[in-house]
């Protein structure tokens, strides 16, 4: 779509031209003018006959629109309108040292030339003596060296325009030297404007394209093109050179005459102390990990804290998403890795960044809350949107890029155009050699955590003589409350505590304060370190740290190490102790009545059903609570170990029924349910008033 109105009323196109819209002959256009009224049209006399020229305004709408599309594209019909730039060449010359020394040497030549002469009556004669002793390069060989041999011509121009002074500046070469942002090109002023402002435009049109449209622009003016395509070229050339910011300004935009042209300031972090100053921002990683939710591989997200004085990377934190909770966690780590609360944190200008969970507002205040930052005491700078060299973070990134996530096989790249060759179509080689492994988060984070070894044992940008690593060293620590970190800052989630504890990511994470537990509670986890989670009430109320549960050998008696024995026996050891504890508080809770109680209603039948069996564990357990107590134990009692009188499904109640007249009831439920039916209607249409 064209930006500005083109008057199609003084564009006239020859029958080729329309032929080619139309996609019809050239003698169908022709007959279509004589035989109709149809298009406005004219005859021009050309060598040889006539030629025909129709107006574009006639032509079918869709057809103006192809053409103005298809031949232009904007700005290259506005030739009509084209207003001159405003390229002013500078007033100031700035004469080259090597044009000063040729001269200074002509003038040297000058005077020598006229002592030679000086005094003879042959003037004529005198002057080739000279050149032929000076051609020789033997005498005077520092200014041959500098302007060669000369001709009897030569100085006399020379001497011309010197007119009796010695200002050497008269002598410098004009067919080098015009003016240090002076162009000599044989291209007319309105070629010029015509090239240039084909070439200036933002769609940035290739030169040779620029070159092509300016010259078929010029042949519909009627314009006889002298110039060759390359005098077009060095001029476009000369002009980048000569006038980027222009060039970058024109073609690129706002942003790119920031980055790429505008000087930038030079920042020296060597005044600054280790972990005063911590520069954050957020990395998509290039190689893909496990999502610990769904367990298939994707790109996540790394939140990043450098220490400006020494360049290191202090703390980071992977997950799927850029949230406040990730950067809250990634602020954790480098705390607790560097030992100190930063004064300044200097990060990214993006949403999360600039979350009210950090940085508190107006609302917060009046609640009584602050932000993250306001509680530690830190103080929050933002860097400029889109302005990428106010990050001295990016560097980092793009050398993690470099030197790390390329090495990775599940390396992916971060565009299209830089992807790897097995993640292209047929290409089938690369697909069969390449390594398909990809890490969890946690092996992710130890690759990391080594290759940042190797990264921080490299000499310090900042300080000279020291590497990063004894740079980092320096920092004075602080008493960290480790607790109020976590409290603040690491992410959570409510889960249900069941027996084995708490089920997150597909693991079981327990701890002794969990058993007995069934209800929600509040979980804090870091996805740094997934060995533990924090468990809190629904309250905020902490109560443990429950560690990962690890998996025991099947058969560790048997098949196992000495490792596995030992694994096995200790958890054993804890099932026992834990079942100890619930007997010593059941104790607690029974008196002689309520044993009294309980040798009442025991039956130990044969035909006693399965609920209210004694089993040896059971006897056990009623032994030990008699003995505690002082009561003997009933001789009476028999221990029963085989299974009850098997029940069968009752496919009606009347079956029910007459199975219990001959087995009888063995539970409280079976004595209700039988007194019932025995009042129902059922029962009464069977078996009557008995």
């Amino acid at each position: 779509m064209l930006e500005k109105t083109v008057d199609t009323t003084k564009i006239w196109l020859d029958v080729k031209s329309v032929a080619g819209l139309k996609g019809i002959t050239e003698r169908a256009v022709r007959l279509s003018l004589r035989n109709s009224n149809k298009y406005i049209f004219k005859t021009e006399d050309i060598r040889g006959g006539k030629a025909y020229k129709i107006c574009l305004s006639s032509l079918e709408p869709e057809l103006q629109t192809k053409f103005l599309n298809e031949y232009y594209q904007a700005l290259v019909l506005e030739e009509i309108e084209i207003a001159p730039l405003n390229i002013q060449p500078t007033q100031e010359k700035i004469i080259p040292e090597n044009m000063k020394r040729i001269a200074l040497a002509r003038l040297d030549l000058l005077k020598l030339w006229k002592t030679h002469i000086k005094g003879k009556k042959n003037k004529t004669l005198a002057s080739e003596e000279f050149l032929q002793l000076y051609n020789t390069g033997e005498f005077y060989k520092e200014i041959f060296e500098t302007l060669g041999s000369t001709s009897i011509g030569s100085l006399y121009r020379w001497k011309a325009k010197l007119s009796g002074t010695s200002d050497w500046t008269k002598l410098v070469p004009d067919y080098v030297y015009k003016g240090s942002r002076e162009c000599r090109t044989s291209l007319t002023q309105d070629e010029i404007q015509i090239f240039m402002k084909i070439l200036l435009n933002q769609n940035k049109f290739s030169i040779s394209k620029a070159t092509s449209l300016t010259k078929h622009i010029l042949n519909k003016r009627g314009v006889e093109i002298h110039a060759k395509d390359i005098t077009y070229r060095r001029y476009a050339q000369w002009f980048q050179s000569s006038h980027y910011d222009k060039w970058i300004l024109a073609r690129e935009g706002f942003k790119a005459l920031r980055d790429k042209v505008e000087p930038y300031l030079v920042r020296d972090a060597s005044v600054l102390d280790v972990g005063s100053v911590l520069v954050a921002d957020g990395h998509r990683l290039n190689f893909q990990v496990l999502n610990p939710f769904t367990g298939r591989p994707s790109r996540a997200n790394l939140v990043g804290f450098l220490d400006w004085k020494s360049g290191g990377l202090v703390g980071f934190e992977i997950m799927m998403e850029e949230d406040t909770q990730c950067i809250a966690s990634a602020l954790r780590n480098a705390i607790l890795n560097l030992g100190r609360i930063p004064d300044i944190v200097y990060q990214d200008n993006g949403k999360a960044f600039k979350a009210n969970f950090f940085t508190g507002n107006k609302d917060f205040e009046e609640l009584g809350f602050n932000g993250v930052y306001g509680k530690l005491g830190i103080k929050p700078v933002f860097a400029a949107p889109y302005n990428a060299r106010a990050k001295v973070i990016e560097r980092f990134f793009k050398e993690f890029q470099e030197g790390f996530e390329k090495l990775l096989p599940s390396y992916i790249g971060s565009s299209i155009d830089n992807k790897p060759a097995y993640m292209k179509r047929n290409e089938t080689m690369h697909r069969e050699i390449h390594n398909g492994y990809v890490p969890t988060i946690e092996e992710a984070i130890n690759l990391i955590n080594c290759w940042l070894e190797y990264k921080h044992s490299l000499p310090c940008p900042n300080v000279k003589g020291k590497s990063i690593a004894e740079v980092l060293a320096t920092v004075e620590k602080q008493d960290i409350n480790e607790q109020e970190l976590d409290d603040l800052m690491m992410a959570q989630e409510i889960k249900t505590i069941h027996r084995n504890g708490i089920r997150f990511l597909k693991q079981d994470y327990y701890d002794d304060t969990l058993y007995g537990i069934r209800d929600k509670a509040i979980i804090k986890y870091s996805l740094f370190d997934l060995s533990f989670i924090k468990v809190y009430s629904l309250k905020g109320e902490f109560l443990c740290r429950a560690e990962r549960i690890t998996s025991t050998h099947p058969m560790a008696e048997h098949l196992g190490d000495i490792n596995d024995l030992q694994d096995y026996k200790q958890k054993i050891v804890k099932q026992r102790r834990l079942r100890n504890k619930t007997l010593k508080e059941v104790r607690k809770l029974f008196t002689m009545d309520d044993f009294n109680l309980i040798e009442k209603h025991l039956d130990y039948n044969i035909s006693a059903p399965e609920s209210e069996q004694i089993l040896l564990e059971d006897k056990q357990v009623l032994e030990t609570i008699l003995e505690i107590n002082n009561i003997p134990v009933i001789p009476e009692v028999k221990v029963i170990a085989e299974r009850p009188l098997t029940r069968p499904i009752f496919k009606s109640k009347f079956e029910r029924y007459e199975w219990h007249q001959k087995n009888g009831c063995h539970s409280q439920e079976d004595r209700k349910w039988f007194e019932k039916y025995k009042n129902s209607d059922e029962y009464t249409q069977i078996y009557g008033d008995d």
